[in-house]
């Protein structure tokens, strides 16, 4: 199957992500999944009872926590935190409390950090999409820049630091050369370059980007 390919290749882990409108893995895969998987499963979700429901009933390595909008196509931007930290922080005791480590999908915004700190994650996932969707060089440079700096803050408050949304084989290499992040979590540039190469090359390929 595709997820031993994946798992052989190089990836350390696999993420998923369950939605509220079931477009992408359905309920039955995540069983499945659980069982098969070797590495690390990581499942992206929304925060709400059905979803964290289903998450300590299977019991995935990590969940990340993701906003949702019906109309988007795929993940826009960041959880607010902030304005959902007291909702955040009961979910994530009941994952702690069930031996699922909870991650929570951000900005890269101190405060969005900060938050996510205080409601008991035990990592974060930076939202990498203004960085690779940049428009100019100067406008990459800037979002590059938030980026490291705030990982590094992550890191002093003794958080996990992983990244993600839009890279690809072209803007991986250099938030890579950031130190010390954990996961990069890709999945639409694999699945296209696979289309060309086969997914065991593609794969492979960007794990060496990633790990230099």
């Amino acid at each position: 199957t595709a997820m031993h390919i994946v798992e052989g290749a190089g990836a350390d882990g696999i993420t998923v992500h369950l939605r509220q409108d079931r477009r992408h893995i359905q309920d039955a895969d995540l069983p499945m999944l659980r069982q098969e998987i070797t590495t690390r499963l990581n499942l992206e979700m929304a925060n709400t009872g059905e979803m964290v429901g289903i998450a300590l009933r299977v019991k995935p390595d990590m969940v990340t926590l993701v906003p949702e909008s019906p109309d988007e196509v795929t993940t826009q931007g960041g959880l607010d935190v902030v304005r959902h930290e007291r909702d955040v922080a009961a979910t994530i005791a009941r994952f702690r409390a069930a031996g699922i480590h909870p991650s929570i999908f951000i900005d890269a915004q101190r405060e969005q950090i900060a938050a996510s700190k205080r409601a008991g994650a035990a990592s974060i996932e930076l939202c990498t999409a203004q960085y690779a969707e940049a428009t100019s060089p100067a406008v990459q440079d800037r979002e590059f820049d938030a980026i490291r700096s705030t990982a590094r803050y992550a890191q002093e408050l003794g958080l996990l630091v992983n990244v993600g949304h839009a890279l690809d084989y072209t803007n991986t290499a250099r938030i890579a050369s950031i130190p010390g992040l954990y996961d990069f979590n890709i999945g639409h540039a694999i699945i296209i370059q696979a289309v060309f190469v086969g997914l065991e090359r593609a794969v492979k390929d960007m794990v060496k980007l990633v790990k230099g």
